[in-house]
């Protein structure tokens, strides 16, 4: 008789909670009457407007189609504002106060822990100045050598092959940027290019697959239901692969690593062990969550933008042509030169190419905020705790800012064509304090990239368009497949 009273007096207190959180959550959808506001049933909330990874941009972008380009909507007892705004975007990013990234990062936060992505506050701050001075342009110069011959690395293997049939070219151009990332970043020749780390590239292929995944999953998106899937015990064996590869990473780079004297190359994992906060080195767990972080953010979404670059230049002959002819301005015939940093400089074309295919497939087409106190915002509060997301695939093909949003014109971004009086309507890299610090890196891996193979090879598109899956990083659905014909 007890146990009945006590469990009675225990689901009371548990309805009570409950209750008194959905009543709070009715209250306080009052303060959102402003915004245009996504349908929505007891308990899910919108979550039947969303479908799979492939149907993100698409369900995003129906649910802003509305005059404000923003919508409310609500999952279970979290709000959230998506927003492609122009004023909301550039009132979010160029903040001081809206720094906090929203929980949908926690998803990753077994990977990465709280490196420089999902960290906030102090740490936030104090990594963030750590790690700063190694991306000076002084200091990237000497990675061209780098991209170049990771570049030619893969051309040969492309010439080694049959191209008589299309190829998948995304297994290259993935394992080409892993090598650039540890060799230029971490000191370290991994020669994924020979297939010597394909697991590793697989595990952050199937851990982004089944992190994105979780996102509008009711059942997975929550520790405990995920704990109950399949995909968990898959994510916890991509896990230990991943983190075993950064730990050897670490490992080797100590037995190596001398005070850079100023005639080595300082590289990215030397700042970090070099790096004091507060008087004290980092520890090891500091460093590795700061080297998964930069292991994906400059093997993943540089590989996904290469990919999607070289997508539109073979659905787009004509561009293609006047980047083949700007490579042969710089380098003549000779498809085997080696690339230096003033040839990239020199590379402007290609740069407006490149610009373009960010705009039009932005590495990271949504990111997420979270309010930690009552913000003001125009006439409006934003109570403490709303989810934001910024549609940056949105922004991006405005066409209040770009006129035939939809079609590649790389002419665009051309210096007297580009729009100076809204900055925050061309985000691909994300904008403000917590813009991406590796953009410029990126960029010059790119050009080298990219200019090389189109040196020496004709892309040919089959005519198809590709699908497109949010897999945290934008990407082809099922692969890129193209065909390649020697210019040789």
């Amino acid at each position: 008789m007890i146990c009945i009273e006590y469990g009675l007096v225990l689901l009371t207190i548990i309805f009570g909670y409950f209750g008194y959180l959905f009543w709070n959550v009715l209250i306080q959808r009052k303060q959102f009457e402003w915004i245009p506001s996504a349908p929505r049933l007891p308990i899910i909330g919108a979550l039947l407007e969303f479908g799979g990874n492939s149907e993100t941009l698409t369900d995003l972008s129906r649910l802003l189609d509305n005059d404000q380009k923003m919508t409310y909507f609500e999952i279970g007892l979290t709000r959230f504002i998506i927003s492609q705004n122009y004023d909301f975007l550039e009132f979010v990013l160029s903040s001081n106060e809206i720094l906090e990234k929203s929980p949908f990062y926690n998803i990753v936060r077994s990977w990465l822990a709280t490196g420089l992505i999902t960290s906030s506050g102090t740490k936030w701050r104090k990594h963030r100045k750590i790690i700063t001075p190694a991306f000076h342009f002084s200091i990237l110069e000497r990675f061209i050598e780098i991209f170049d011959s990771n570049s030619r690395t893969l051309i040969r293997k492309l010439q080694n092959i049959s191209l008589k049939d299309p190829i998948f070219l995304d297994p290259y151009i993935s394992a080409m940027s892993l090598d650039i990332i540890c060799e230029s970043a971490m000191g370290l020749n991994t020669n994924s290019q020979n297939h010597q780390n394909q697991e590793y590239v697989n595990a952050v292929k199937n851990y982004c697959r089944i992190a994105a995944d979780r996102v509008f999953s009711l059942w997975k998106h929550h520790d405990f239901g995920f704990k109950l899937s399949l995909d968990y015990w898959r994510a916890r064996k991509c896990l230990q692969v991943l983190h075993s590869f950064t730990n050897n990473v670490i490992v080797t780079r100590k037995r190596e690593f001398r005070r850079n004297d100023g005639t080595r190359k300082m590289f990215f994992l030397d700042v970090l062990l070099n790096a004091t906060v507060d008087g004290q080195p980092l520890t090891h767990e500091e460093i590795r969550e700061e080297v998964d972080t930069f292991m994906f953010a400059g093997h993943d979404t540089v590989s996904s933008s290469i990919c999607f670059t070289l997508y539109l230049l073979a659905r787009y002959p004509e561009v293609q042509e006047l980047v083949r002819d700007e490579q042969n301005d710089i380098f003549g015939k000779n498809t085997e030169s080696k690339t230096t940093y003033r040839d990239l400089q020199q590379m402007k074309y290609l740069e407006m190419v490149i610009k373009e295919s960010l705009r039009l497939y932005p590495p990271v087409p949504l990111i997420g905020r979270k309010i930690t106190k009552d913000i003001q915002y125009k006439e409006h509060c934003i109570p403490k705790g709303t989810i934001l997301g910024l549609f940056i695939y949105g922004i991006n093909r405005d066409p209040d800012f770009f006129e035939k949003p939809h079609e590649f014109l790389p002419e665009r971004f051309l210096e007297q064509n580009t729009n100076a009086k809204y900055p925050f309507s061309y985000i691909p890299f994300s904008a403000g304090p917590r813009n991406c610090i590796g953009q410029k890196f990126a960029m010059l891996e790119m050009k080298c990239a990219i200019g090389k193979i189109v040196r020496n090879f004709q892309l040919i598109s089959n005519g198809k368009e590709r699908l497109l899956a949010n897999e945290l990083t934008l990407k082809f659905l099922n692969g890129l497949q193209l065909k390649l014909k020697s210019c040789t």
